[in-house]
């Protein structure tokens, strides 16, 4: 995997600092939902039972690299 210096930089606020390596590998692999956004970037959505919320992460167009991951409180599961 592969990072932007922005995600490096926004994981270190305390609300991202609890999510897990593990989370974002396994939203990546098997997300529960995706969709490319109109500027190429990808989101994936993954439900982490542990936390009972989604986690989004999203992705540059290039499907390797990380700009963002956070849980999206406003994911309801395909309906947003």
């Amino acid at each position: 995997m592969k990072f932007t210096q922005y995600f490096l930089y926004m994981r270190q606020r305390p609300d991202r600092v609890k999510i897990k390596m593990e989370w974002i590998k396994e939203a990546i692999k098997n997300p529960d939902y995706a969709e490319v956004q109109s500027d190429g970037r990808i989101r994936k959505w993954k439900k982490i039972r542990e936390e009972g919320k989604f986690l989004r992460i999203i992705m540059l167009p290039d499907g390797e690299t990380v700009h963002n991951a956070f849980f999206d409180r406003s994911f309801k599961g395909g309906v947003k």
